[in-house]
């Protein structure tokens, strides 16, 4: 009779066991059912851009400027003309004197020149001496994938 009792009560722990594990899976199911009927859309936080440009902002700042006009018109004359364009120049003529390289030397001073000659605003001055001092790097390096060759200036 004891042997009775406790089959019962093992196959009583098993079923307890069995319906247990049923549940857990039928749990689990009514949760990937629910994702599929309840659509749960959760927003995300999302940082949007300023929508400014680099290029936007540079001409903000050259147009802040304003106040400063002379003191840039004095860097633009003075500073480009007797810095790097000397600077362009004695690369050009110490590199062998291309004379392709001589008329942008000589163009990058002239906007920079003509632009502060017209009494331009910084807006529009600035890039311009930006975009002059870049022609003289450009041609500086240029220059100096050349090389040095003193002897070609003679020639």
């Amino acid at each position: 009779m004891n042997w009775l009792i406790l089959i019962i009560q093992s196959i009583n722990n098993c079923h307890l066991f069995l319906a247990s594990i049923a549940t857990i899976l039928c749990q689990q199911k009514n949760n990937y059912m629910e994702t599929t009927i309840k659509h749960v859309y959760a927003p995300t936080a999302v940082k949007q851009k300023s929508g400014t440009s680099l290029w936007k902002r540079f001409i903000n700042w050259a147009d802040k400027q304003e106040e400063n006009r002379f003191g840039w018109t004095a860097f633009s004359i003075a500073g480009h003309g007797c810095v790097f364009t000397v600077i362009t120049v004695a690369m050009i003529l110490f590199t062998g004197n291309n004379f392709m390289l001589w008329p942008f030397a000589i163009g990058a001073m002239a906007i920079c020149l003509v632009a502060n000659l017209a009494a331009l605003p910084t807006k529009i001055t600035i890039p311009i001496l930006f975009f002059s001092v870049l022609i003289d790097l450009v041609i500086i390096g240029i220059c100096l994938s050349y090389g040095f060759d003193m002897a070609a200036s003679y020639r």
